[in-house]
């Protein structure tokens, strides 16, 4: 029997004999046959070594461990490995011990192998932040190997304490884990690592990025389009990605994207070389998960305007009232200084819709804190299903269609954009042709694959001018036509170029785009 069937046929037989709601208490599924075997292949092997030291930090029952060692049997220079598992789970320990004894004994290839069952993060606390008392010649590895946990702790929690320069707000063990496999890889070494693609964009995880990207360059991302086929035996609907790194400091010009629709057909793989300045961008290092060609171009399209929405006075906010917490305030129906409490369900085909009838549209509160000017904005959806076609759903509202209200309310279900001042209507409409056309919802999804519009991640969206967004309310206005092609029609005119001289100008291109 091969050593990677044996450590899943056992695997098996622990899973179903363990409740899924005690696994998931440790954040622990376990990696498919086929994903650990396309992950152990992603490492190209350093040149002129016979023995490799290995970590796999929360290990498991061993199968990425098991099937990197299966496939270092086909690379005959290497004949020694001495092999580290991080396993604290008390439950699968045991499993742990029994499948690498038995994988050490029909290995081709002499394996030592250490489990430590101390918390993988802590016991480095020293020397991850050099310390007093630091071993001064900490632990590293020629390859780490990992699907660490997906669970979230609290901010005070010993593992957050522990790794306060990548941690904002109440992390998930999942990426504490990938900064510390980073610290743990000798110079020139490589880590793989399957984990949530959440890490890609968003403020929680800027100081992770900024820490990961800046010491280690992503060679390789492989994306599943389906969320809920990646781990064996499991339904975990998580947008899951391998990443492939090298703690190194070189150029690259190119990252290697692959895509399968699940974890059973890496037979039917597509590959895609991105231009990696493309792909990993700004000061804040988003990840964009592009696919192909045509993705590569949206992207660059949007970031041929340099501006953003907090640049220009009118970022992105989240509505104002969370219901459920205010429900002394709402009214079902108009009466004495009520104002309206606009929901997603009042963002219909372009327009903002009141009253609609839905219960609890009106708010009567004193509270500044959940009351805004009744001005002019940009309404948009924070959430969406994931199979519907737009991710960006947006609405004009208009002041002037609500006279009778100095104020108004947002739940914070909805986005907002405003300013300070009150803005034109032909701003709006502008502001509305970005957000409603296909160039901008393709971009966000590329950004982010969840179905949550977060207001971090547009406000770090390119935008064009705001003399060009006018111009472009008032094409619309004019045009009389608020459709996603009147949108596009109009956006691809105003595609914004850059001259030798980094003089802005504006190009009229109606092919463009």
């Amino acid at each position: 029997m091969k050593l990677l069937d044996y450590v899943i046929n056992k695997t098996n037989e622990y899973i179903e004999n363990m409740p899924k709601s005690l696994r998931k208490r440790y954040g622990q599924f376990f990696t498919s046959k086929e994903t650990a075997s396309f992950m152990a292949g992603l490492f190209v092997l350093p040149s002129n070594k016979q023995s490799l030291k290995i970590l796999d930090a929360g290990a498991g029952s061993g199968i990425l461990s098991v099937a990197l060692i299966e496939e270092l049997h086909s690379h005959n220079q290497i004949n020694h490995i001495e092999l580290v598992c991080y396993e604290n789970d008390t439950n699968i320990i045991t499993l742990l011990e029994d499948n690498l004894n038995w994988v050490s004994k029909h290995s081709n290839i002499d394996v030592d192998y250490e489990i430590r069952t101390e918390n993988y993060i802590t016991s480095q606390v020293f020397e991850y932040n050099n310390w007093l008392g630091a071993n001064p010649t900490p632990e590293k590895f020629d390859l780490i190997i990992g699907n660490p946990p997906y669970m979230k702790i609290g901010k005070d929690a010993p593992e957050a304490k522990a790794m306060p320069d990548v941690c904002y707000g109440a992390p998930n063990l999942y990426f504490l884990f990938t900064a510390m496999g980073v610290f743990n890889l000798k110079p020139n070494a490589e880590m793989v690592y399957i984990i949530p693609r959440s890490w890609t964009s968003g403020a929680y995880f800027k100081k992770f990025r900024q820490k990961l990207l800046n010491e280690c360059v992503l060679e390789h991302i492989h994306l599943f389009e389906s969320r809920d086929k990646v781990f064996d035996k499991e339904s975990v609907l998580q947008e899951t990605i391998i990443i492939k790194i090298k703690k190194s400091n070189e150029k690259l010009e190119k990252v290697c994207i692959t895509t399968t629709q699940s974890s059973r057909d890496f037979e039917s793989i597509s590959t895609f070389w991105a231009p990696y300045d493309t792909i990993v961008s700004g000061a804040d290092k988003y990840v964009y998960l592009a696919t192909n060609s045509s993705e590569i171009k949206t992207l660059e399209l949007v970031n041929t305007w340099s501006y953003t929405l907090p640049k220009l006075g009118i970022p992105m906010k989240t509505g104002l009232t969370v219901d459920f917490r205010n429900r002394e305030t709402l009214r079902n129906k108009a009466e004495d200084n009520a104002v309206p409490l606009f929901y997603s369900q009042h963002i219909q085909n372009g327009k903002v819709i009141f009253p609609i009838g839905k219960e609890n549209e009106y708010i009567v509160t004193d509270k500044q804190g959940l009351l805004q000017d009744n001005a002019n904005y940009l309404f948009v959806k924070r959430f969406t299903a994931k199979e519907e076609h737009r991710r960006l759903q947006c609405g004009v509202y208009l002041s002037r269609v609500y006279p009778k209200y100095k104020q108004i309310s947002t739940q914070n279900k909805i986005n907002f954009i405003g300013g300070l001042r009150n803005l034109s209507e032909c701003i709006i409409y502008g502001l509305y042709v970005l957000f409603n056309s296909t160039l901008y919802d393709d971009y966000y999804r590329i950004l982010n694959g969840s179905t949550q519009v977060n207001s971090t991640e547009i406000n770090a969206m390119p935008v064009p001018p705001m003399d060009v967004i006018e111009s472009m309310g008032k094409n619309l206005i004019a045009e009389h036509d608020t459709s996603v092609q009147s949108c596009d029609k109009i956006l691809r005119s105003f595609i914004c170029e850059t001259d030798r001289g980094s003089k802005r100008y504006f190009e009229r291109i109606a092919s463009a785009g």
